[in-house]
């Protein structure tokens, strides 16, 4: 029978890497022409007991090991007006209990573990049903499963559900310094090993230390409307002027994060940032279900990633179970993950009611430090 994944994000390759352990073909359709066609973002903590867990399961921690970084795990939370909350640096020694792992390199381990014939490239998804993908191109697939690990924007997704990603109420700009270390080595002191946050009154300021030596800063602005972009007067066709419109709206901040956007390169991306229901379940169909971002899309707070890689392993540790029984892999599989992905959103919603409040960064440290 056959598996047919929409997807060639985490968590689509983790469940075709998990099928491929246990002796079951699948075949991931990717939109992308290829495996370096763009970039693919930055940092992820992946956490010991979901994604950390699913790459047990793929027979690929150690590859992991190889590619993490521990003194990713080192934390700074400042006040806008410069006083340090939290500082966490991280020992040598320390457990691996949330490392950074570049997304970019962990797709390529990924990638490495499957058969070269799994991916097949340049097939954009168009629409789905009736045991056939069709895709952009004109051609089609046939399929025993189909699953969705297509994003937020996922084709799949209409199969089973009306619901579509809203917008939260927050904007992000990400912005970059390349080579922090040797451009810049006062503001890489600053930041760290790990991630720096700056909170409050509304809006925030993220930078983290990427393997490659760079810095990539986003600045959050919550409270927006959908299209606040278009009326914010940042004006993303001139990178200088957009720097100096962001310094504007940072005004009161400490001089040190201003300067840390003033020190960004040009390369200046806009990002409205939008989440499913919490909760969100369907009807069970017995050839068709979703995982990752297409099942459950939430606010870039530490739990996507994760979720999507444990949601692959545990898809296909169900398939492996019922190999002839996609119905009973499916149930098994959706009964569980409605329950975890729905208590990962609500506390994703509530880091996300953190972010967006007056005294975000006290609210932030008792998060982490619980009296």
């Amino acid at each position: 029978m056959t598996i047919a994944i929409v997807g060639a994000g985490l968590g689509g390759l983790l469940l075709a890497r998990v099928l491929h352990v246990n002796g079951i073909d699948a075949v991931v359709y990717e939109r992308e022409s290829s495996r370096g066609a763009r970039a693919q973002g930055g940092m992820l903590d992946l956490h010991s007991g979901t994604g950390q867990r699913a790459l047990r399961e793929a027979g690929l921690i150690d590859g992991f090991h190889a590619i993490a970084r521990r003194q990713g795990q080192d934390l700074r939370l400042l006040d806008p007006d410069g006083t340090l909350l939290l500082q966490e640096d991280t020992p040598e020694d320390a457990p691996l209990e949330r490392p950074e792992v570049d997304r970019a390199d962990l797709r390529d381990l990924l990638l490495g573990s499957l058969p070269a014939h799994t991916v097949r490239w340049g097939h954009a998804c168009e629409s789905a049903g009736d045991g056939q993908v069709r895709f952009a191109d004109g051609s089609t697939a046939g399929y025993d499963l189909l699953v969705g690990a297509d994003g937020a924007h996922s084709r799949v997704r209409a199969l089973l559900t009306d619901a579509r990603p809203a917008h939260t109420g927050q904007s992000v700009v990400e912005l970059g310094i390349p080579d922090i270390d040797r451009t810049r080595p006062d503001l890489a002191a600053m930041v760290g090993r790990g991630n720096y946050w700056v909170l409050g009154n509304g809006q925030s300021l993220a930078a983290q230390r990427n393997g490659d030596g760079r810095v990539r800063v986003y600045l959050g602005f919550h409270h927006t409307a959908e299209d606040w972009f278009a009326d914010s007067g940042i004006p993303f066709d001139d990178p200088a002027a957009a720097r100096a419109r962001l310094i504007d709206l940072f005004a009161g901040w400490d001089p040190r994060f201003t300067a840390l956007i003033a020190a960004c390169a040009d390369t200046i991306l806009p990002r409205t940032i939008a989440a499913l229901p919490v909760g969100l379940t369907w009807p069970q169909a017995p050839d068709v279900t979703l995982l990752g971002d297409a099942a459950h899309l939430m606010p870039p707070v530490g739990q996507g990633a994760n979720m999507a890689l444990l949601d692959g392993a545990l898809l296909g540790l169900a398939l492996a179970a019922h190999p002839d029984d996609f119905p009973a892999a499916v149930e098994e599989y959706e009964r569980e993950m409605f329950e975890r992905a729905g208590a990962a959103g609500r506390q994703s919603a509530y880091v996300q009611d953190i972010l967006a409040s007056p005294d975000a960064g006290r609210r932030m440290l008792a998060f982490f430090r619980p009296v």
